[in-house]
């Protein structure tokens, strides 16, 4: 996308890699709000010059760059955004207090809880990978039964907020996951909610433009594992 050069928008531009579900999150936002912007590609075996210079601390992606300025980390740059484009809609977060605080809490779950058991589940084995798979259901059990009492389409109630963008971004990933491993972690009879949720969200305006591809992203993700997983050669 090639990004405004004037008025409240600026210029935008994103530094990611298209698997990351990280920048994932990113995306979903600008498109959200409709916000150009142009998406630097990086080789995180080999990182640009730029992303040094934009995150020295971490030297991560995603970074945004909004008129000169680095914004970093993914639920960061996801709540910047949604305050530097604030007359844009929809609102990723509430305007209500209790429920800011609330969508913030739900977004911390997600990367202090889910992010990591799924995460182990894909570099995991035997009884590891099994350990990982329960505590990541036990994990999804609980979104399950916050979709029950919210009773809203979404986290973020009629419209895609700040939790759906946080577990959203790791739809596709889960779904090549459970292909990879033949381990279901969204059962639609478990978790009738969750995975119902998981159909909307990845059929939402916009979603499709900013997923990777899943066949892509299968070959990528299979690799991978292939590299967690192989047996080291015996001395």
């Amino acid at each position: 996308m090639a990004a405004e050069a004037c008025g409240q928008e600026g210029q935008v531009k994103l530094l990611g890699s298209s698997q990351s579900p990280a920048v994932l999150r990113v995306r979903i936002a600008l498109a959200l709000k409709g916000i150009d912007y142009e998406f630097i590609e990086e080789d995180l075996q080999n990182k640009s010059p730029l992303l040094l210079q934009s995150n020295p601390v971490h030297k991560k992606i995603p970074v945004l760059l909004h008129n000169g300025n680095s914004v970093c980390e993914s639920m960061i740059i996801v709540q910047y955004i949604d305050d530097a484009w604030d007359t844009k809609a929809p609102n990723l977060m509430p305007k209500d207090p209790y429920a800011r605080a609330i969508a913030r809490f739900w977004a911390a779950f997600v990367d202090d809880k889910i992010v990591p058991s799924i995460r182990r589940v894909f570099t995991g084995q035997g009884e590891e990978q099994q350990k990982a798979v329960e505590e990541s259901v036990a994990n999804l059990f609980s979104l399950e039964e916050a979709l029950r009492t919210s009773s809203k389409a979404y986290f973020g109630g009629d419209e895609i907020g700040l939790v759906d963008i946080a577990l959203g971004s790791m739809s596709t990933w889960i779904k090549v996951l459970q292909k990879l491993t033949d381990i279901v972690l969204i059962d639609p009879e478990k978790m009738p909610l969750l995975s119902t949720w998981m159909e909307r969200f990845l059929e939402a305006d916009g979603m499709k433009e900013v997923m990777p591809d899943p066949a892509k992203l299968l070959e990528f993700a299979s690799a991978m594992r292939a590299r967690f997983t192989q047996t080291p050669a015996a001395n």
